[in-house]
């Protein structure tokens, strides 16, 4: 079995693949100051409370975003699972062409996505990911990775609104009846989600245009079924985006599943 390990600036994905099947996901808060033996047991008791036991676990593949902690997770991997995990790293061991400036300047989060998403619904395609920023990833109609743009995340704008205005407070995020609030609550939660539904259709008009092609919409993360809702332009929704990615390239990696 294949454990795979996403590490967001927010949240922490894993997922354990079967084969091409993923047989169970979770969706934990990212910890910079996690050790390695916390990760280890953590992931272990999860990992038992479905049944599975780290015996077999036989390969990790790790995207990680959060440079800090990586060896954290190298060592965790080493001495629960006894396995050397496979670090996804853009421009070097993804098969996908980067066609950027500095192909290494690339997250790691964003090329899994691409690549992901191109097995599925095929180029060209842009990939929206709601996460601690909202990035948007283009691929071509030749499968090669153009770019994009990345804003902040709606969770970040909102604490960042919340912060610097005396008088308004925290929400839920929700999609509110109208877009016309009519107390502050209905206010926020107005702005914050047809705000970004606004943003999300008027990048993707404008980044549709400087494409070839009809590029199709996939959103993922954790707020993308929300703000689809409220959008004219996102096509499909698809929360294991980045699992099915990580286990995509590392397939690529490891041919004969070594």
């Amino acid at each position: 079995m294949l454990l795979v390990v996403d590490v967001g600036n927010t949240n922490t994905g894993l997922g354990v693949f079967d084969g091409r099947r993923l047989l169970v996901s979770w969706r934990l808060a990212s910890r910079r100051e996690q050790t390695a033996d916390e990760y280890g047991v953590f992931i272990q008791t999860l990992l038992a409370s479905r049944g599975i036991e780290r015996s077999q676990i036989t390969a990790v593949a790790i995207s990680n975003v959060v440079p800090p902690v990586q060896q954290t997770l190298e060592w965790m991997c080493e001495k629960y699972f006894g396995i050397h995990p496979f670090t996804v790293e853009p421009g070097v061991n993804v098969k996908m062409p980067l066609r950027v400036d500095n192909p290494r300047e690339v997250g790691s989060d964003r090329v899994v996505n691409a690549v992901a998403a191109v097995e599925f619904y095929g180029p060209p395609l842009i990939v929206i990911d709601f996460g601690t920023a909202t990035t948007f990833d283009c691929v071509n109609s030749r499968g090669e990775f153009i770019g994009g743009a990345i804003a902040p995340g709606i969770t970040v704008a909102a604490e960042a609104l919340i912060s610097r205005a005396a008088r308004l407070y925290r929400v839920e995020i929700v999609r509110p009846k109208e877009a016309i609030g009519r107390n502050t609550t209905t206010n926020i939660q107005s702005g914050l989600v047809y705000g970004y539904a606004g943003l999300v259709d008027g990048l993707v008009e404008r980044i549709r245009a400087e494409m070839d092609g009809d590029p199709k919409v996939i959103a993922t993360g954790g707020l993308a079924g929300l703000i689809q809702e409220a959008t004219r332009t996102v096509q499909h929704v698809n929360p294991d985006l980045r699992l099915e990615g990580l286990r995509l390239i590392w397939e690529q990696s490891h041919p004969q599943g070594s």
